[in-house]
């Protein structure tokens, strides 16, 4: 079987929040995405060096472009899901099914017969 590659539980959500947002996924909106979606605060500096590090990897590519009067002139990087990025998506969706297949949630809510 072929190793899958393994993303960090952040790095996935960084990714996804950029898949959601397609052509509006810059650093502010990718923060404003991962803390609608999940409930939980993020660090706007960890957005930035996690959507870094994913391009670095080739799982985004970006694009810096001009901004209009409402910021000042100051240019917006935004980010774009590449297909390294899409198959690495796949493959963690993958991995989490694998790993759930079979789990009686009856038996983790306390419910069921749970080994002693």
């Amino acid at each position: 079987m072929k190793q899958d590659i393994l993303l960090g539980a952040f790095e996935e959500l960084v990714l996804l929040a950029v898949a959601h947002l397609g052509g509006q996924a810059y650093g502010m909106q990718v923060r404003r995405e991962i803390e609608r979606r999940s409930g939980r605060e993020v660090a706007i500096g960890a957005v930035y060096a996690t959507l870094d590090r994913m391009q670095q990897k080739g799982y985004l590519e970006s694009q810096l472009l001009p901004a209009g009067k409402e910021r000042r002139g100051r240019p917006r990087k935004f980010f774009s899901l590449q297909p390294p990025g899409v198959q690495v998506l796949r493959q963690a969706r993958r991995l989490h099914d694998r790993m759930w297949s079979g789990v009686d949630m009856a038996a983790l809510d306390g419910k069921g017969d749970a080994p002693q």
